[in-house]
C-alpha cells in the first residue's frame, strides 16, 4: 500500500464549495506535490484562481487536467482512465491526486474505476470527501442554485443518468468517508446543530461530519484517511443498489419475509446470509436485526453478493426488538430451503 499514490475524490453539488476547498488545499500543501483532475465543465471550468494557485511548487500548470467532456462517471472509459494512465506514466509522479467531480457525478462508478488493473496497481482512493452547502440544506434545498444545477444537466451531452437530485445527494453521502458541512458560518448555532443532526441520520456510521467555513480545513484532516474506497464499495452502495433495481418483470420474482429470533452476534448472522445468497437465486435481502449486546438495530442490505450492514439507530422506547428479513428473488427459488438456511 505504501507504494500506491493516494487519491482524494471530492464530490458535491455545484456551488457547495468544492473549488474553494481545493484552493485551500493547494495553498496549504506543505511540500506535497499535488495533481488535480477537474471535472466541472462548460462555463464553469477551471477558474483563474485555481490556475494562479497552481503556479507554485505544490502544483504546476502541467499538474492540472480539466475533463470538460461531461460528467466524469459517464465518461470513465473514454476520459478518466486514459487521463490517469497519462498522469501515472509521467517521470515525476505526484504525491497525491485530487479529483473534483461534476456536481452531477455519481461517485460510485468513479471509485469503481480505480479497480481497473493499470490503476489499481498504482493508486488507491485515500478518501471520498462530499461537500455540502450547509446554508442551502438548512433552507430545504440541496444546492444554493438548483436552477443552475438543472442547466448543468441540460448542457451535458454525455450524461446518461437521470437520477433525481435527492438520489444524487444520497449517493454522494453513501460514498463519503467525510462529509464537509460547508458555509457553516452562515448558520446560527441552532441551525448548524439541527442541520448536522439531520445529516448524521443519513450517513454511514464510519463517515465523519466536519463543519467548515470556506473549505478551510487542515490537510491533516482531509488527507491520510486510508479509506481504500475501491475495496470498500459493498459498504458504499448507490441508491439504485440499495433499492435493488433489477431488469425483471414484476411477475418474474417474488417477495417474502423471514422472521428470526434475536441474533447472538452480527458476524454469524452475516455469514448465514452470505451462505444463503450463494446457494439460492436471491436478488436481494434487506431488513433489520436484533443483535445481543447492542442497543441499536442492525440494518442489512444485500444486493446479489454485495452485503452491507450497520447499526442505523437505537431501538425506540416501546418498539418491539425483532429480526425480520425481506427476501426478493426469482419465482422459482426454493422458499422453504431459504427460510431453513436463514434460520440455521
Amino acid at each position: 500500500m505504501n507504494s500506491k499514490i493516494p487519491a482524494t475524490v471530492i464530490t458535491g453539488f455545484l456551488g457547495a464549495g468544492k473549488t474553494t476547498l481545493i484552493r485551500h488545499m493547494l495553498a496549504n500543501a506543505k511540500g506535497r506535490k499535488l495533481a488535480l483532475i477537474i471535472n466541472e465543465f462548460g462555463d464553469v471550468g477551471v477558474d483563474g484562481d485555481i490556475l494562479k494557485a497552481c503556479g507554485n511548487e505544490a502544483c504546476g500548470e502541467d499538474d492540472i487536467i480539466e475533463l470538460a467532456n461531461g460528467c466524469i462517471c459517464c465518461t470513465v472509459a473514454d476520459d478518466f482512465v486514459p487521463t490517469m494512465n497519462k498522469l501515472l506514466s509521467r517521470g515525476q509522479r505526484p504525491d497525491h491526486i485530487i479529483i473534483e467531480t461534476s456536481g452531477l457525478a455519481l461517485p460510485q462508478p468513479l471509485v469503481r474505476a480505480f479497480n481497473w488493473p493499470e490503476i489499481k496497481s498504482q493508486v488507491t482512493v485515500d478518501g471520498v470527501l462530499t461537500v455540502v452547502d450547509g446554508k442551502a440544506l438548512a433552507e430545504g434545498r440541496f444546492a444554493d442554485d438548483e436552477e443552475a444545477l438543472a442547466a448543468q444537466r441540460a448542457q451535458d451531452p454525455n450524461l446518461d443518468h437521470e437520477n433525481p437530485v435527492e438520489e444524487l445527494f444520497e449517493d454522494q453521502l453513501n460514498a463519503a468517508d467525510m462529509v464537509i458541512l460547508n458555509k457553516s458560518d452562515l448558520l446560527s448555532e441552532a441551525e448548524r446543530q439541527a442541520t448536522a443532526a439531520e445529516l448524521k441520520q443519513k450517513l454511514r456510521p464510519a463517515t465523519r461530519l466536519v463543519p467548515a467555513q470556506n473549505g478551510a480545513l487542515d490537510l491533516s484532516i482531509l488527507l491520510g484517511l486510508n479509506g481504500q474506497a475501491e475495496d470498500d464499495l459493498h459498504n458504499r452502495l448507490s441508491h439504485h443498489e440499495m433499492e435493488g433495481e433489477e431488469q425483471h418483470d414484476h411477475d418474474d420474482f417474488v417477495t417474502f419475509i423471514v422472521a428470526l429470533p434475536p441474533q447472538k452476534d452480527r458476524a454469524t448472522l452475516l455469514k448465514t446470509i452470505e451462505k444463503t445468497i450463494a446457494a439460492h437465486d436471491i436478488l436481494r435481502i434487506k431488513g433489520f436485526a436484533d443483535v445481543a449486546g447492542s442497543d441499536s438495530r442492525l440494518l442489512i442490505q444485500a444486493v446479489g453478493p454485495r452485503l452491507n450492514s450497520y447499526f442505523d439507530r437505537a431501538w425506540q422506547a416501546g418498539e418491539a426488538r425483532q429480526t425480520r428479513l425481506v427476501v426478493i428473488g426469482e419465482k422459482h427459488m426454493d422458499r422453504s430451503a431459504i427460510e431453513a438456511s436463514l434460520k440455521g
